[in-house]
């Protein structure tokens, strides 16, 4: 009983969420099944039942013939349709209940029969059918029991009571009602149901984006050492074979860098559920990548001092800093850049600036690079502005809140 009950009481966790077998296959999907066992047993239990109604019943109400049996069949039979055309099976069972009323036959359990093919047909969307169908059979009970029952079996039989219409009012009413209310919490349902797979959509997407902008800025930064101290080792293999060595040295160690790096997101892929086995890179690392910059031949200054920050936010300020000294490397003829770290309030500015001039058209990075970037800071609530300066060289500004902005989902 406590794993049905919400945490501190309430309703229980199917009355909130719907049952579980709610998630099993569409509504599509259902109505291709034929529901054989609960037909069956419905149908022995009506029979069962009118047997024992019409025991009952005897000398008030006519006794059961092969007719009533037949009549009884088909009400509790025509359920077994109830998923594929609620509309025929709801005004069926009322017209075999009322064949039923009007031959005289015992009260029994034949009008649940329509109480059930009255819930389905609410809770599947026809409710102006099912009131239409409960209508026509309180009326035909009107008509049988205050007029037509001179003329129908059982011979001698009295007018029933007015009261007796009340009651049977009172009993259709709170079949509606109980239908509505589960049609209600069933349409509840359908759309947390939807909102849950939305959201769980979302949640993947925005993992796969995580993911690429990961291995972007990992493989670019470091493919960009690579293949700057490769040219270097390429120019001087004969006239200088030390600083040959140098650059292969700075290859090694970068690549070495960069399948760590890339082994970690991978990781994360192969274990979703565990902690990370190594801590996100965050700004503390600015020296490590001040020195692969420098391998790649690109003097970096550094102003001001890395504040205290959220895991999150500390992972993308590193990553833009270390995206936009990638495309200095890539797009710019400055082999000097400039870092400059700004905190003030609940905000982290990040500067880069190099001094140019660029090498191509898509100088300061026209791809995936500045993408990624501005993906992060929004994804943290800042923003991110990058272009050309006056003086011939390229800034990337980006202004990050210094804790990180709670996703909906987890509100």
């Amino acid at each position: 009983m406590d794993v049905e009950r919400v945490r501190g009481g309430g309703p229980p966790q199917w009355w909130r969420h719907g049952p579980p077998w709610l998630d099993r296959g569409s509504e599509e999907e259902r109505r291709a099944r034929w529901p054989w066992p609960s037909t069956v047993l419905f149908t022995v239990f009506v029979l069962a039942g009118s047997n024992y109604a019409a025991a009952e019943q005897v000398g008030e109400r006519a006794p059961l013939d092969p007719f009533a049996r037949v009549l009884l069949i088909l009400a509790a039979g025509l359920l077994l349709w109830r998923w594929r055309h609620p509309v025929l099976v709801m005004f069926g069972t009322a017209a075999a209940a009322m064949l039923y009323l009007g031959a005289g036959y015992s009260y029994g359990p034949v009008f649940l029969a329509v109480a059930l093919a009255c819930f389905n047909a609410v809770v599947a969307g026809h409710r102006r059918s099912a009131w239409a169908a409960l209508g026509m059979l309180w009326a035909g009970h009107v008509l049988v029991a205050h007029w037509l029952y001179r003329w129908l079996p059982p011979s001698g039989d009295a007018a029933a009571p007015w009261g007796q219409e009340i009651v049977v009012a009172t009993w259709m009413v709170a079949i509606l009602a109980v239908s509505e209310l589960a049609r209600t919490r069933r349409e509840q349902w359908a759309r947390e149901r939807a909102e849950r797979a939305q959201a769980a959509r979302r949640r993947a997407d925005e993992e796969r984006l995580r993911i690429a902008r990961e291995l972007h800025d990992v493989l670019a930064h470091s493919i960009s050492v690579i293949n700057v101290q490769a040219g270097v080792g390429l120019a001087l293999l004969d006239t200088d074979p030390e600083q040959a060595r140098t650059a292969l040295t700075t290859i090694k160690a970068a690549s070495k860098e960069a399948l760590g790096e890339v082994r970690q997101v991978l990781d994360t892929l192969r274990t979703p559920g565990d902690a990370p086995r190594a801590p996100a890179p965050g700004l503390d690392r600015l020296p490590e990548l001040m020195e692969q910059a420098a391998g790649a031949g690109l003097t970096v200054e550094v102003e001001g001092e890395p504040p205290r920050l959220a895991p999150g936010t500390d992972l993308a300020a590193f990553r833009i800093v270390q995206e936009a000294l990638t495309n200095v490397v890539r797009h710019s003829g400055s082999r000097h850049a400039r870092v400059r770290l700004d905190h003030d309030g609940g905000a982290l500015r990040l500067r880069i600036d190099d001094d140019g001039p660029a090498t191509g058209a898509d100088a300061g990075g026209s791809g995936n690079g500045l993408a990624g970037m501005r993906e992060r800071a929004a994804a943290l609530g800042g923003t991110i502005e990058a272009g050309p300066r006056a003086d011939g060289g390229f800034r990337v500004l980006a202004v990050l809140p210094s804790k990180a902005k709670p996703r909906e989902d987890d509100r």
